[in-house]
């Protein structure tokens, strides 16, 4: 039974080539064949096939039968004989051939007629190496699988960047480097699992819709729950949640989640994205700063290598990471001692003459960052911690043990660009209350990515939170790294501005 077809659009008014597809199609479903059957017949993967029968012969033969199927992604046909190269999955290739002798001719001839590139086959027939020694299945039958309706992007021309990420469907189809991209991200995936349970690590599900959003600084998305009348919002950071399982019990646990921030896109930042956060009782930022390390290099491990050439120089993942504190970072650049005490008039003329562009209302503190954002972060190719920041940098962390006015943090900088950021966390009651009301404060006068007062939170840090370290790394920048790709190509299917046609 076929579908109707009362929406489906006018066939005047289509391109030819999607017309001509579409009239195969209907030609197949008229005289009785089947252009979408629920199933088909098959007994082996391309990539079984491939590894079984790879050590064929040029010429040799076997009296195997097989019934594979996949993509049809290069055709050609001559009088007596049809070659199709069909693509499985993520990249398995495999020749399958039809000759008037094995399938007969009206097999032959409906394979000529109704095969277009990009439709699903399936094919039996015996394994074999073809003449020029390509393994092949020389097929004694075929159906179609799926029939595709709109032709595949050239493969041999490049897709634009826009539309590789418009139709990533397509680009998975026709370039390898799309495909490779997946098994890369989900390689690094495994890996950094892997090593998290290796050292004890939980993993644990979150809620990602949140009464109160926290754990950042970052404007939320907001939505509204109707079942409560509730007004909701997406959840801007994994950290609070993660937190109250460490006073629950679970000593060692992480979340790899996905986070939205309704902030701005661009290479290094989307709305949507794959935060990994872990949190150790009893740690602090140095113990965590090692369970980074780690991770990382497991990731590194599991791409194939702990160099990573980048335009700015080779990164160099083995060995000591260097620690910088950020205000020794900020007197190296500038060229003159800077300190958590140096008066935002002298930062703000600091400013001005490197050329860092600033809001003449922020402190001392938020000048200081800026500089270390514009002057430092960028320069430092090789893993870097840094850390020592001034207390207004990260409202959970926790003051400094001997240096007044700091706070134990610090931001992993790689390549240039921050990949992780860790803590020894504030686990202080009274002190966090104190914290989050002054964040509160700052969201009721406007400043959206100001926290929000979390009542649950605190209750729970009131039951008695044991000591803590706790970080949080981009997935997708990790991946970047190794890569050397923009966020968006990271991502499988990124958010993208809607098109006059959407």
């Amino acid at each position: 039974m076929t579908e109707p077809n009362a929406t489906a659009p006018d066939e005047n008014d289509l391109p030819e080539q999607l017309r001509v597809r579409r009239e195969k199609r209907d030609r197949i479903l008229a005289t009785g064949g089947e252009a979408y059957p629920v199933t088909v017949g098959r007994t082996h993967t391309l990539a079984a096939v491939r590894e079984r029968w790879g050590h064929l012969e040029t010429g040799e033969e076997t009296q195997d039968v097989v019934a594979v199927a996949g993509r049809v992604i290069f055709v050609r046909t001559t009088g007596k004989l049809a070659f199709a190269t069909l693509q499985e999955g993520i990249g398995t290739r495999l020749q399958v051939m039809l000759s008037l002798a094995e399938v007969g001719e009206e097999a032959l001839a409906r394979f000529k007629t109704d095969v277009d590139l990009g439709d699903h086959i399936a094919v039996t027939g015996r394994v074999i190496s073809s003449r020029r020694g390509e393994l092949s299945v020389m097929a004694t039958s075929w159906v179609m699988a799926s029939k595709a309706l709109r032709p595949l992007p050239v493969m041999h021309k490049d897709l634009s960047e826009e539309a590789r990420v418009r139709q990533r469907y397509a680009d998975l189809v026709v370039r390898q480097e799309s495909r490779d991209m997946v098994r890369t991200k989900g390689a690094i995936l495994a890996a950094i699992r892997h090593e998290l349970e290796r050292q004890g690590y939980l993993e644990v599900e979150t809620p990602i819709l949140q009464l109160v959003h926290g754990g950042a600084a970052a404007r939320p998305f907001n939505t509204h729950m109707n079942a409560f009348d509730q007004p909701m919002s997406l959840r801007i950071a994994l950290e609070l949640n993660l937190k109250k399982a460490v006073v629950g019990g679970v000593d060692r646990v992480y979340e790899m989640g996905r986070i939205f921030r309704n902030e701005g896109v661009d290479a290094t930042h989307s709305p949507e994205f794959t935060m990994l956060e872990a949190y150790q009782a009893y740690g602090d930022q140095h113990t965590i700063a090692r369970l980074l390390q780690d991770v990382i290099l497991a990731a590194a491990d599991a791409f194939g290598s702990r160099r990573i050439e980048t335009p700015a120089g080779t990164i160099d993942l083995d060995g000591d990471w260097r620690w910088l504190k950020v205000y020794d970072g900020i007197s190296e650049a500038v060229g003159e001692t800077i300190t958590v005490d140096t008066p935002a008039t002298r930062l703000r003329e600091i400013a001005a003459e490197r050329g860092v562009e600033i809001d003449p209302t922020w402190d001392g503190e938020k000048i200081a960052l800026e500089l270390l954002g514009e002057l430092v972060e960028p320069g430092l190719i090789q893993p870097t911690f840094l850390y020592d920041y001034p207390a207004s940098a990260q409202p959970l962390a926790r003051r400094h043990r001997s240096e007044p006015g700091l706070i134990e943090a610090w931001d992993l900088i790689i390549g240039g660009v921050e990949r992780g950021t860790g803590f020894s966390e504030l686990i202080d009651p009274v002190i966090q209350r104190q914290v989050l009301t002054e964040q509160s404060l700052k969201a009721a006068a406007g400043d959206p990515e100001a926290m929000q007062l979390d009542e649950d939170f605190l209750t729970a840090l009131e039951l008695g939170a044991p000591p803590m370290g706790g970080l949080g790394c981009g997935i997708d920048r990790l991946v970047m790294l190794f890569t050397g790709a923009s966020i968006r190509e990271t991502i499988l299917f990124p958010h993208l501005k809607p098109t006059s046609r959407s």
